[in-house]
């Protein structure tokens, strides 16, 4: 169970406490439970936006919102600001984009980005809870977290002695692809809106592949935490106008 407390506790403000020190072979493994991770938290969600059914919708939605930052202790939402940053103030060049990357500053273009992306989570969180499509709140985050699998299988860790480095070789990489597989799955469920909503999100996968490995030349913890944050915007305001177009 030690690589579900790694992921865990990498993944959520939770207050987990390893008892030993985990080697480089149960850090690998750790990835195969991010998913897992997610449905937890959208779990939490669910239940918590059950609970507060009685109040009006946008005073739920906000509060689903702020729960769901802290809970991850916006990790994600800082790897999308620095980002932002570095990929306007990179100017284009590579090494001026990973150097301001590093920088632990928030320039103005991360602000934006943060507001953008937190303005569009409410207002389809805000849909999604008026048009009673609650359960897709359980699945969103567990998408969310699948995201590193897919960039730490397709793509080069551009840092040699980054964070992630010792991961890349301890990949259990066919259960990986099982769990990443299964995950965007579940996206069926939904009918005809959860595959419009799985196209979208797997173009976004892609399309931002491309513009890591064309930018760095591969990724960055900072560019996954952006990724998960985009891919699951890009996730749920497809799947909220998907829902009004198609049969969900």
């Amino acid at each position: 169970m030690t690589p579900f407390w790694i992921a865990l506790q990498f993944l959520t403000v939770l207050p987990i406490e390893l008892k030993v020190l985990p080697d480089a072979r149960q850090n690998g493994q750790s990835l195969l439970f991010y998913p897992v991770v997610g449905l937890l938290l959208g779990l939490v969600l669910f239940a918590v936006a059950m609970l507060l059914a009685k109040l009006p919708v946008i005073l739920s939605a906000a509060l689903v919102l702020v729960l769901w930052i802290w809970l991850t202790g916006g990790l994600h939402l800082d790897g999308l600001a620095d980002t932002a940053d570095a990929w306007v103030g990179g100017f284009g060049d590579p090494e001026r984009t990973l150097k301001i990357m590093k920088d632990p500053a928030c320039g103005p273009i991360g602000v934006l980005s943060l507001v953008v992306v937190c303005l569009l989570k409410f207002a389809a969180l805000y849909v999604l809870l008026e048009q009673k499509l609650d359960l897709f709140l359980i699945i969103l985050p567990m998408l969310g977290r699948s995201v590193p699998l897919f960039f730490f299988l397709t793509t080069r860790y551009v840092r040699a002695h980054g964070l992630a480095s010792s991961l890349l070789e301890n990949l259990p990489k066919t259960a990986l692809w099982m769990f990443f597989v299964i995950t965007i799955a579940l996206l069926c469920m939904f009918y005809w809106a959860g595959l419009f909503a799985m196209a979208a999100f797997l173009f976004i996968l892609f399309y931002l592949r491309r513009c890591f490995i064309k930018r760095i030349g591969g990724f960055t913890g900072d560019t996954v935490g952006a990724a998960i944050e985009l891919a699951e915007t890009g996730l749920i305001l497809s799947f909220v106008v998907a829902s009004f177009y198609l049969r969900v």
